[in-house]
């Protein structure tokens, strides 16, 4: 059966390049091709490929968090990254991907690294989810909606709020659920949010003000967003700084 392959780069040329290497390689399609990381993750929801040739450097959504959001499906792809970069530059991440190809990509090469793709498939991209500690944070968040792939952008996010094993995202367009834990979140996003509340975190360049309710507690008021956020009594003496600050 012949291997599914996806095409990820940002410069047609290097797309093209890739497309016209892969029809010598023989048992290969192409099932597709996408400019940024995240119509990366879109077309592999879509077209589902057995591989992924993935750049890094792209606009919207780069490689790395693009192989990191795939590595969360179900049956993800095997990730094969191509780079400029050199094999050094490569080391953090070797380890996590089924392979990878410094351009200009070399038709033996890019044989050997579909060989290793049909060999060991996608196992070892699970292996990404363990670079979130250290890893440069998300521009996106991955939700399912009715079993439909949904990117939210960070910068839409008004506030998250931890319910059961949950976490709603309150953005700029609705809402979603993440299966994430409120705190890992913090810990990625610790520049973004603020934490208001054992289950809640805002987004600080949303927060405009503390008010005082009928019920003598405070609560975060939002640009742009009616929603009643209570701050506790813990977080409530960085709150008055932080506003004070803004």
């Amino acid at each position: 059966m012949a291997m599914r392959v996806l095409i990820v780069d940002d410069e047609p040329l290097a797309r093209e390049r890739l497309a016209a290497l892969l029809q010598e390689c023989g048992e290969v399609t192409v099932v597709g091709e996408a400019g940024d990381g995240r119509a990366a993750v879109e077309a592999v929801e879509r077209l589902r490929p057995d591989v992924v040739l993935l750049d890094i450097r792209m606009p919207v959504m780069d490689g790395l968090e693009a192989a990191r959001h795939l590595a969360r499906f179900d049956t993800p792809p095997a990730i094969v990254f191509c780079t400029a970069y050199d094999e050094h530059a490569l080391a953090a991440f070797e380890a996590s991907a089924i392979d990878y190809l410094v351009k200009p990509v070399r038709a033996e090469r890019l044989r050997t690294a579909l060989e290793r793709a049909r060999r060991f498939g996608a196992g070892t991209l699970a292996k990404l989810e363990t670079m979130t500690a250290t890893a440069r944070a998300r521009s996106h968040l991955c939700a399912r909606v009715r079993g439909n792939l949904v990117l939210v952008p960070v910068a839409d996010i008004d506030y998250l709020l931890a319910e059961d094993k949950y976490v709603v995202v309150h953005h700029r367009k609705g809402e979603v659920l993440v299966e994430e834990a409120l705190k890992s979140l913090e810990t990625e996003f610790g520049d973004r949010f603020v934490r208001i509340h054992r289950n809640c975190l805002v987004a600080r360049d949303r927060l405009a003000g503390l008010v005082r309710g009928a019920d003598g507690g405070v609560y975060a008021r939002l640009e742009g967003c009616t929603a009643t956020l209570e701050i506790s009594r813990r977080n409530l003496p960085a709150l008055r700084r932080l506003v004070r600050s803004l």
